[in-house]
């Protein structure tokens, strides 16, 4: 079908991660964690240290390489690069914000949640419907 986004099937789809350590040592003892043939991870750990330029390449790199499903970033990292976050309109990959333990999870800063919340208001002043 046109216009529908191609998820890639050869071996497996990716997820990759930028997040704080223990959310990244968390998913890679569940079986996230890659590392290519060019010795590249496909997640990012982000600490006091980490600057928001690594941060910023790293979203890019994981945007733009065609084997990830998923990006997975904590909250209060993707709020260091909200520019990005929230100009970012492709489908796949899919990005998705997680809470960490240090950061709670607050939905008024999710960008997919106001995108959700922005189509329904849309869509009730569409129809007629408040």
């Amino acid at each position: 079908m046109a216009g529908r986004a191609h998820i890639p099937t050869k071996s497996s789809a990716l997820i990759a991660m930028i997040a704080d350590e223990d959310t990244v040592t968390g998913f890679l003892l569940a079986g996230v964690g890659n590392v290519d043939l060019r010795r590249k991870t496909n997640y990012l750990i982000v600490d006091s240290k980490t600057t928001v330029k690594a941060i910023e390449d790293a979203f890019k790199e994981f945007t733009t390489k065609e084997d990830i499903a998923i990006v997975l970033i904590s909250q209060y990292v993707a709020n260091m690069i909200r520019f990005l976050v929230d100009s970012y309109n492709k489908p796949v990959p899919a990005i998705l914000e997680i809470p960490s333990k240090d950061h709670p999870y607050d939905p008024a800063h999710d960008s997919v949640l106001s995108r959700v919340k922005y189509l329904f208001s849309t869509e009730s002043v569409a129809s007629g419907r408040r």
